[in-house]
């Protein structure tokens, strides 16, 4: 592999897979654990966890950290710093470097915030999806509306930046009542937020209740709306879209995610975290254990949870890249897709979707999708890379 592979982006991402409830969407790796949890035998496991990846990848710089779940604002601020103390003893820590925990919005993890704020979080990500009580329900949220609500103003008085997420194309929703919460939502933003079309996951309690005829989901022509309805919105309050289902004020992106999708490198420490690292001029991808207790037992066993370390092949990271960079209005480089896949864009399909209205060229040579193109993004990414 070249060292054109890599570039000097580099984060870490914390997966804690611990959850009060299980949501009925959710396909993430997360557990309901009931009894007393030995958080402190888990922070030991990550701090073994973190040593090993970064024998891996020594000499590296960390832009951004990322506590995700599961629901990571259910561990202690303590067991926060620890972890973060251990990942600054492992690399380099940059001076700027984006710190993002996520967090539900339920009352006792509000009361953290300030904890988690002094173990070194300077930005918090919140899971609020509906800003309607019905819909809250059906998600299987914990929260009332009110608590969502006190939950964003108190994080954006505590940490330096936020953002919230909510989740749109519900069932029964129209597009009358979209926009009112969205509206809500926007006024209550500041910076930063979220909006994911509901998708149906394999695994979850809705895969089952949509495949029983019991869960009816907007057609494509109406999906398709909302998004243009959600496109104009953000815009008009000045958050338009970085990426497919982020928004932000220029400048207030999330740096962990931006990450991704530009293809950069991170380790992924904790039960069923993925990780890209650049090793010896090799691109790996990682995986570990997903199941909580036996990562922990093959951490203590073997200083690490890793059940997956494969290098990836050129047209692999090709295919990665054009996955990841197309979600973004920045679009990618074709020079670096030739670098990571040993081979051009053919110039043929780039015609043909511009010809159906999908991508364009920007002035900097870069290809991107354009709003016409996000709604079929999968057959516009399959297009490329053939």
């Amino acid at each position: 592999m070249s060292k054109a592979s890599a570039n000097d982006l580099f984060g870490v991402y914390v997966h804690w897979p611990f959850c009060a409830a299980k949501c009925p969407y959710c396909d993430f790796n997360s557990h309901v654990h009931r009894g007393v949890l030995d958080e402190d035998a888990f922070v030991e496991g990550y701090k073994r966890e973190i040593a090993h990846m970064a024998s891996l990848s020594s000499g590296r710089l960390v832009q951004s950290i990322f506590f995700g779940g599961g629901t990571p604002s259910l561990m202690s601020p303590k067991a926060v710093e620890t972890i973060l103390d251990a990942i600054a003893g492992a690399w380099q820590i940059d001076s700027k470097a984006e710190i993002t925990l996520e967090a539900n919005p339920t009352s006792v993890e509000v009361e953290r915030f300030r904890g988690f704020r002094g173990a070194g979080i300077n930005r918090v990500s919140l899971g609020v999806q509906s800003l309607r009580p019905g819909p809250l329900a059906e998600l299987g949220r914990r929260h009332t509306v009110e608590e969502a609500v006190a939950a964003v103003r108190i994080a954006q008085s505590v940490f330096e930046r936020s953002s919230f997420d909510l989740i749109y194309a519900r069932p029964k929703q129209t597009l009358e009542d979209w926009e009112d919460e969205l509206k809500e939502a926007l006024w209550l933003a500041r910076g930063h937020i979220s909006l994911y079309q509901l998708t149906i996951e394999q695994g979850t309690r809705y895969f089952d209740l949509h495949q029983a005829g019991k869960l009816k989901m907007p057609n494509e022509d109406l999906a398709a709306d909302f998004y243009e309805l959600t496109q104009e919105l953000t815009a008009a309050a000045g958050m338009p879209a970085y990426e497919i289902s982020n928004h932000a004020v220029p400048g207030q992106e999330s740096r962990h995610n931006m990450l991704y999708w530009r293809y950069g490198e991170y380790a992924g420490i904790g039960p069923g975290a993925h990780g890209r690292l650049m090793v010896n001029h090799q691109r790996h991808a990682t995986a570990t254990e997903k199941m909580p207790f036996d990562w922990l037992k093959q951490v203590n066993e073997f200083g690490h949870g890793m059940v997956v370390d494969d290098v990836l092949t050129w047209e692999e990271q090709g295919d990665e890249f054009l996955v990841m960079g197309l979600r973004l209005k920045e679009g990618i480089s074709p020079s670096r897709f030739m670098s990571l896949s040993g081979r051009g864009i053919s110039e043929g399909q780039i015609a043909a979707l511009k010809g159906y209205g999908f991508v364009e060229t920007l002035p900097n040579g870069n290809i991107r999708v354009t709003d016409k193109g996000f709604p079929v993004l999968d057959a516009v990414v399959a297009d490329l890379a053939a």
